[in-house]
């Protein structure tokens, strides 16, 4: 096995263990405070400071990785992550709104530093002459880890039924600590450290694809999240009475489904032939998931079956936006600049958790207000929008690298 291999290997295995513990948490918390009589809206504010934390993270974590190495900005977010862990393993009654933002704090520092740092390691490994190899390590990446994630919702709702939210936590702090020491040992300390060190004010990207691919995005998450994070699970879980293992299990079914499908987004969108996405791809996927989005919205809003709707309605939506995701995250690693590539792609990822801070936010507050249809059609809309931003792409790879230069 190469090095090349094994470090890929090693970052890949990371991002899979935090993963879990990430999802498993999600799910924890969303059920948890759902049981002790938290409204959707109080819940979603729960996770406020985990995306707002996110987009600081992003901002400054792609310039702290181009300067110290992303072996060490992965290696601080797996600790950071066991300390979150285990500052919620406390009596049920110190469980205070405060205390529980602080941790989902720093959680969402930590999940961001290891997404990017996994994410920006990969265009270090693969060569500028092999761009499908690298549209199949960032799609087998960021697939396997979304898969994981739908088995970290099932383990948080199985956990909390089993041995309940403190024991849940002080295990997976455990196993996730384990790991961190694996990585500080085994990593290669010199990843993705920039041969020039970058200025601070390097962290907001001059390249107008980059811009562009950042904002689409910021509106793709954002209309994932708007009805996936507090909406969808209270719902189920409110009107058809479905229990936690039962919610846990579908998301994570869900979930599972949709990082397959990204795994193999590079053989949907045409790998297969000797052709890899462009800016035209990203347009027209996000063209069709908008419509999609629209349609089921349209559907439940006319009084069609409601189980049957959301059941397919997920199904469609899952696969498409997977689909969408695996395009955006091969276009945001072929745009960054080779050395320091993390600044480019920590920019891009602050779009990513702003958008999720803002559908995190409007998936609260609409439900509450205004059901799972209204955010449905809200979440059409942020789609459309993100397919229009794309057209603003580079139509090909050649003016993308013409673009980032």
């Amino acid at each position: 096995m190469n090095i090349a291999i094994r470090q890929y290997a090693l970052i890949t295995g990371n991002y899979w263990a935090f993963t879990l513990t990430d999802g498993a948490l999600r799910m924890l918390v969303v059920l948890h405070f759902h049981q002790q009589g938290y409204s959707p809206l109080n819940i979603a504010a729960l996770f406020l400071f985990y995306e707002i934390f996110g987009v600081i993270t992003n901002l400054f974590g792609g310039y702290l990785g181009a300067r110290i190495g992303l072996n060490r900005t992965m290696n601080i977010g797996l600790a950071l992550q066991v300390v979150a862990l285990l500052m919620l393993a406390v009596p049920t009654h110190w469980l205070s709104v405060p205390l529980v933002m602080s941790t989902q704090a720093l959680s969402g520092i930590a999940k961001d530093l290891n997404k990017m740092s996994a994410k920006s390691s990969i265009k270090g490994l693969v060569s500028a002459s092999q761009q499908g190899k690298l549209f199949k390590w960032i799609a087998l990446l960021t697939g396997s880890k979304n898969a994981l994630k739908g088995v970290g919702f099932f383990l948080g709702g199985a956990l909390l039924t089993l041995v309940g939210f403190k024991n849940s936590v002080l295990a997976m702090a455990a196993v996730l600590g384990i790991i961190w020491l694996a990585s500080l040992c085994l990593l290669q300390q010199d990843l993705g450290k920039a041969k020039s060190k970058p200025k601070f004010s390097e962290i907001f990207s001059k390249s107008r694809a980059i811009n562009m691919l950042s904002a689409a995005r910021l509106f793709l998450f954002g209309a994932r999240d708007i009805w996936f994070v507090v909406a969808l699970p209270v719902f189920l879980s409110t009107q058809f009475g479905w229990s936690f293992w039962w919610v846990g299990g579908f998301l994570s079914l869900w979930v599972i489904g949709y990082g397959i499908v990204q795994s193999a987004a590079p053989f949907i969108t045409g790998k297969v032939g000797g052709k890899t996405p462009d800016g035209r791809s990203a347009f027209w996927w996000a063209s069709i998931l908008a419509i999609a989005t629209a349609v089921i919205a349209f559907a439940l809003s006319n009084l069609a079956p409601v189980t049957a709707v959301l059941m397919f309605g997920l199904s469609v939506f899952g696969i498409l936006f997977a689909i969408n995701s695996s395009l955006h995250s091969y276009l945001i690693v072929n745009y960054a600049k080779a050395d320091g590539a993390s600044l480019d792609v920590g920019f891009y990822y602050m779009a990513n958790a702003l958008g999720r801070l803002i559908g995190t936010l409007l998936s609260g507050w609409i439900y509450q207000s205004s059901g799972l249809v209204a955010c449905l059609w809200m979440s059409a809309i942020f789609i459309a929008v993100a397919a229009l931003l794309s057209i603003g792409l580079p139509r090909t790879m050649e003016g993308a690298i013409h673009e980032s230069r």
